[in-house]
């Protein structure tokens, strides 16, 4: 059987590959672009940057900078109408990934109209809305090179997730001096999103050799520099590789789908508003324990690619190992639980049907190598209170 690799037509990558943003720009026979970002990426310098590229070039970009943590329907709407409303020809996308997935919708629905609703999975997006080049600020959300976005529906607190070749960007460039200022918290949450993402694509159901050979390097870059860049940001080594794992572990996801912990994460993230990242790292080692049974040898290779067993460990050996670093990474990263974060537990309690129904309607358990009930869904949100 054949697998159809989708990727940006241009990847741009390593320091500096900001500045061949005019270049592919002029490839695109585009000279019109609106830079979409957010507060920080402004205040930070990062957008005055871009400008500043294009304009040694003779090219002017304005920027919308309204984009907000987790995107939402309402969030969207300005850029939308400032699309609609303009002549701009292309999209620059900066930051991490809420703003480069509300640049995807706002590509979209800026071009064609209707519903953010309109364009959720099982609907695949197949139209070309503007031209996307996605500057990522983070090593974690792989959103440069995926064709997916997700946008909550704050009137029913859905994550909705859209998808298809419509929403991935015709170019990313992956420069990882603009993770250099990331804080401590962020970029563990986010490395964290990068070490899921990798895990998922090689034990999902839709695993390719093409997607196990990105997952696999994207773990074996991750898991010995996510610590020292949660240590020191400044580590510019360490960084660089965690850059390029995360756009290996997008890579990866974007053509095998991710799993159950995504599946199960994007609930909590949308009814208590946990930070996607911080969500997928209290379920990852809960999640990975239940599904090893499913794929015992693919989470022993997980483990083995991570640097934490070797090829002397059998596959037993290799996945106690795994689960015992998901833990230990949680507790030095400092990740704390759903109760530590704030969230009543009543509250959470009450919400585990719906929760679950709405993990299981992603489709993305359905890609996990033990697919769950609602039943077994519910009792592993339960295993994540003391």
């Amino acid at each position: 059987m054949s697998t159809q690799i989708i990727l940006p037509r241009m990847l741009q990558v390593g320091e500096n590959a900001i500045l061949a943003t005019p270049n592919v720009l002029a490839s695109l026979g585009c000279s019109r672009p609106l830079i979409i970002t957010d507060k920080m990426m402004v205040q930070l310098g990062y957008a005055k940057k871009v400008q500043d590229v294009l304009a040694d070039q003779d090219m002017q970009a304005d920027i919308f900078d309204d984009t907000v943590p987790e995107p939402t329907v309402g969030s969207i709407q300005a850029g939308v109408k400032r699309v609609q409303e303009s002549n701009y020809d292309s999209i620059i996308a900066l930051g991490g990934g809420s703003p480069i997935d509300s640049a995807k919708a706002i590509s979209i629905l800026g071009k064609f109209g209707g519903q953010m609703r309109d364009y959720k999975f099982p609907r695949v997006v197949s139209e070309a809305g503007l031209p996307i080049i996605a500057i990522p600020t983070t090593a974690g959300t792989g959103s440069e090179v995926t064709r997916v976005t997700i946008i909550t529906d704050e009137t029913t607190d859905e994550k909705m997730l859209c998808m298809g070749i419509g929403f991935m960007p015709i170019a990313a460039l992956v420069d990882y001096n603009l993770t250099l200022s990331v804080p401590a918290r962020t970029t563990a949450d986010t490395g964290i999103d990068a070490l899921t993402h990798a895990m998922e694509a090689y034990v999902s159901k839709k695993a390719s050799l093409y997607s196990d050979t990105q997952a696999l390097q994207s773990m074996r870059l991750i898991a010995p520099n996510l610590r020292r860049v949660y240590h020191n940001g400044a580590d510019k080594e360490a960084r660089e590789a965690m850059m390029l794992g995360s756009t290996l572990a997008g890579i990866a996801f974007s053509n095998a789908s991710v799993a159950l912990v995504h599946g199960m994460s994007r609930p909590i993230g949308a009814a208590f508003h946990v930070p996607h990242g911080l969500s997928n790292a209290m379920l990852l080692p809960t999640v990975t324990a239940y599904s090893i049974p499913g794929a015992p040898k693919r989470y022993a290779d997980c483990a083995r690619a991570m640097g934490i067993a070797t090829q002397q460990d059998n596959d037993e050996g290799a996945n106690a190992k795994l689960i015992a670093e998901l833990v230990a990474l949680n507790e030095e990263l400092n990740v704390p639980s759903p109760e530590q974060f704030g969230i009543d537990r009543a509250h959470f309690m009450g919400l585990l049907t719906t929760m679950a129904e709405q993990a299981l309607a992603s489709g993305s358990p359905s890609n996990n190598p033990r697919v769950p009930s609602a039943e077994d869904v519910i009792v592993l949100y339960k295993k994540l209170w003391p």
